[in-house]
Formats: C-alpha cells, sequence, structure tokens
C-alpha cells in the first residue's frame, strides 16, 4: 500500500468550469469530517464537493460522495483512481465551480477521473512499510552487542533493571531476521516480543 507524504493541490478548467482538486493524509473518520468542513466552508460558493476517501492498514474503510452530481459521476469515479493506484489514508475532495456548459454523464466522468489522476501526478506518493515494536531482553553482557545489531532500527525506549530491556520499531518484514541474528550473536541469552 501507499500514501501521500503531504497535502497536494491540482486544478483545471473544463468547459469553463473549475476543477479545484485537493489531496490530504488522513489517519481517521474524524480527521476526515474536519477537513472536509473546513473546504466545504472555504468554497462554500462552489457548486460541488465532490471526494472519496481510504483509510486502514489495507484500505478496508471507504467512502465516495457525489454531492449532488448525477449518481456514479463523481465520488466512486476518484474512488476508482485512488484504488487503482494502491493508496491508503488519503482524502481526495474534488470542488467544482460550475461555468455555465453542462458536461453530460460521461464529460463529468472524465472531468472527476482527470482531476483525481492529475492530482496524484503531483503528489509525493510513499509506500506503507508495516512496522511492529520490539522488545527485546538481554544481560549487560551482551547489551553492546545488541545495541550494535539494531542500530540502523529506531529505538523507542532502554530500561536498566536486572536486565537491560530495549524497545524497537522495526519493518515488520524484518522481524524474523533480527530475531534469528539476535539469537545467534547472544548464544539464544536474549527474549524478543513482538509488543
Amino acid at each position: 500500500m501507499y500514501t501521500i507524504e503531504k497535502e497536494t493541490i491540482y486544478e483545471q478548467i473544463i468547459k469553463k468550469s473549475v476543477f479545484i482538486t485537493q489531496l490530504f493524509p488522513v489517519e481517521s473518520i474524524d480527521e476526515i469530517n474536519e477537513i472536509l468542513r473546513v473546504v466545504r466552508k472555504t468554497h462554500y460558493e462552489a457548486t460541488h464537493n465532490c471526494y472519496a476517501y481510504i483509510i486502514g492498514d489495507n484500505g478496508e474503510y471507504f467512502k465516495a460522495s457525489d454531492d449532488g452530481e448525477p449518481s456514479q459521476t463523481a465520488g466512486v469515479v476518484i474512488y476508482e483512481v485512488l484504488k487503482k493506484n494502491n493508496l491508503t489514508n488519503v482524502l481526495c475532495i474534488v470542488t467544482r465551480y460550475y461555468g455555465g456548459i453542462k458536461l453530460g454523464a460521461g464529460g463529468l466522468i472524465r472531468a472527476y477521473g482527470s482531476s483525481a489522476t492529475g492530482v496524484l501526478k503531483e503528489a509525493i506518493i510513499t509506500e506503507i512499510i508495516p512496522e511492529v515494536n520490539i522488545l527485546i531482553v538481554t544481560d549487560y553482557q551482551h547489551v553492546d552487542m545488541v545495541i550494535n545489531a539494531m542500530n540502523q532500527y529506531t529505538i523507542i525506549d532502554k530500561i536498566f533493571l536486572e536486565k537491560i530491556n530495549l524497545k524497537y520499531t522495526i519493518p515488520e518484514a524484518d522481524f524474523q531476521e533480527v530475531e534469528s541474528h539476535l539469537i545467534n550473536i547472544t548464544k539464544n541469552n536474549i527474549k524478543i516480543e513482538v509488543l
């Protein structure tokens, strides 16, 4: 799955109608609702604020809105562009200021589709790498080896008790390799668990 780094805006004019497309990175429904509220307030004179969003680790939560455009000509079109690009945790809003020339269903589908595609071409897209937090418990005699072996990962916490507790964030795909390596270098004098 992929997401975007930051808010991105794209604008185009089709037969005198202005289409302003905004793409937002989002994490929750509450955040989406707040962005929608702000965009509607900012563009209160716009004819339509059509949108689609996808959130969740596997893109399992989504919604599309035609906001008064003929059914299936806007929101679902935007959604399909996001889905086809394997995106999640994104909200795409296409604001339309009607220019006086009707586009028809086919024209609307092309306009909203090209608006969503256009903003994606401008966006900085990044791959989402699933991560896990792990706890490593080891003796003081092995701590330097463990810390050196883990230097490419983000350390969250170090707790010095009877044994040393180290918490790290690592890519989920690296877990088995990391676990094997740490067991090997400490001669199995280590405890590793996913938090």
